[in-house]
Order: structure tokens, then C-alpha cells, then sequence
């Protein structure tokens, strides 16, 4: 018991570190600026004028195209690596203000933020050494890989529900406000706590709704065997495009994942870290 009292305590004072703070803001900054450039490529695919993936894997690659981009995209890659820390850190230790299964749901949403961040900090790593990687095509030849065994086309089904899952747990997320709960509101000016209520709302709700058309194509693609479908968020905001009124509702999806770029930056200064 003592060594995991000495284990906790290390790694809580490790989990305090101002250095590890100040990072995760910034990551903070970089994670908005990605979804500003997501949602600026949905909307270009929208109406049509988009060979990039829309995803933040084609979120990186335009910031990577851009001047002093292979410094940006360390930047990035640099505070996303931090975010993983903390969100580490909050699954191991954090969330005490929480009880019982609320708080096991939170330790549990840490471990995959941590792993959401730790994957993109690696993709912005990737592309600063191939600005040609295309993470949708490298998701279809791993998908056409497992589909060759009956048994992996069950994985790919089972990976698309996860995926499907967590879009809608992120939408009710957004629409039920729960992410107030990590600002510091009394911080917050009532202008600000204004803008934060709606920017949360409506880029978690389009993020979520995004994330979840993605799971039932790559379901889609496990059932009729059809890796062409399993493209993630790519294929998602194409097929959307593709139906009726499909480019008017794009164009919201995109200006939702945008709001939720411009929210990352009041989490930069709000969040409790």
C-alpha cells in the first residue's frame, strides 16, 4: 500500500508540473487550429473543390504545405504529446472530484483522449517526414487486410460500432452541456461562458454526428465487404455530401467542427488543468 501511496504521489506532483500546464494549453491552441483547417476542408468538399482528405490527418498535411509548416506541425505535435501526458495523468489519478461509476467513466474517457492525442501527435510527426502520407487510404488496405478473414470482418464491425458509440456519447456530450463542468466558469466573464455554452454545443454535436456516420460506413463496408467504405471520417463527410441537401448539411457539419476549433482556444486559457 505504501509503494502505491509513493507511486500516487509521485505522479501526482509529475501531473502538477507548470511546465506540463503550459504545454497542455498550448496543445490546446494547435488541437483548435487543426479543426479550424478540418472544417475548412469540409466545407470545401462540400461544394466539390477538395481532392485533400477531410480529416485532421489532411488537417496537418495543409498546415504542413504553408510557411515555416514543418515548425508549426512540431509545435503541434509538441503540445498534442503534452495533452496525452495529462490525459495519462487524469486516467491514473485524476478525476477525484467525481464518485463511482462517474468517475470510472471519466478515467475511461482520459485513456482514450490519451490515446486520441498521442495518435495525432504521431500523424503530425509522420507527415513532417511524408507530406504525402494518406491515413484514409492506409485505413482501406488495413481494413481490406482483416476483411479477408471472417473473423476480422467481425473486428472491423465491432471497431465501426465503438466508433458509431462514442460519436453519439459525443453529441449527447455537447448537447447536454457536461463539458461546462471541466471550464472554470467563475473565471469566466458572462460573455465568455455565453460563447464557450454554444461553441461546445455545437462543435461537440457536429464532431459527434461526423464520428458516428464514420462507424456505420466502416459497419457497412464489414457487412457488404467493402473496404472502399472504410475511409473513416473521409468517406463520412463525402457520403454526406452525396445526398440530398447533402452539401447544405456539410456546410453546417463543417461550421460546427470549426466552432469547436475556435472552443479549443477558450480551453486554452478556461480549462482546468
Amino acid at each position: 500500500m505504501s509503494l502505491t501511496r509513493n507511486a500516487e504521489a509521485v505522479a501526482a506532483r509529475a501531473a502538477h508540473s507548470r511546465w506540463l500546464e503550459l504545454l497542455t494549453r498550448a496543445g490546446f491552441v494547435g488541437y483548435g487550429i487543426v479543426h479550424l483547417l478540418f472544417g475548412w476542408l469540409a466545407l470545401q468538399i462540400a461544394f466539390g473543390r477538395s481532392g485533400e482528405e477531410g480529416n485532421q490527418n489532411g488537417a496537418l498535411r495543409t498546415l504542413g504545405a504553408q510557411p515555416l509548416g514543418t515548425f508549426l506541425l512540431v509545435t503541434i505535435a509538441v503540445g498534442l504529446f503534452a495533452m496525452a501526458v495529462w490525459q495519462a495523468f487524469e486516467a491514473a489519478i485524476g478525476h477525484r472530484g467525481r464518485r463511482g461509476r462517474e468517475r470510472l467513466f471519466e478515467r475511461v474517457a482520459s485513456v482514450v483522449r490519451t490515446v486520441v492525442f498521442a495518435w495525432l501527435g504521431w500523424t503530425a510527426i509522420k507527415v513532417c517526414q511524408d507530406a504525402s502520407a494518406n491515413a484514409s487510404d492506409r485505413q482501406q488496405a488495413l481494413s481490406a487486410q482483416l476483411m479477408a478473414s471472417a473473423g476480422g470482418r467481425w473486428l472491423v464491425a465491432l471497431a465501426g460500432l465503438v466508433l458509431a458509440a462514442v460519436g453519439v456519447g459525443m453529441v449527447g456530450y455537447g448537447l447536454r452541456k457536461k463539458f461546462e463542468r471541466n471550464l472554470k466558469t467563475g473565471q469566466m466573464t458572462a460573455r465568455a461562458r455565453t460563447l464557450a455554452r454554444r461553441l461546445g454545443m455545437s462543435g461537440y454535436a457536429a464532431r459527434g454526428a461526423v464520428f458516428a456516420v464514420a462507424g456505420l460506413l466502416i459497419v457497412l463496408a464489414a457487412v457488404r465487404y467493402d473496404p472502399e467504405r472504410a475511409r473513416g471520417l473521409d468517406a463520412a463527410l463525402r457520403t454526406l455530401r452525396d445526398q440530398s441537401y447533402g452539401p447544405v448539411l456539410l456546410t453546417v457539419m463543417a461550421l460546427g467542427i470549426a466552432a469547436f476549433g475556435v472552443y479549443c482556444f477558450l480551453q486554452s486559457r478556461y480549462r482546468r488543468v
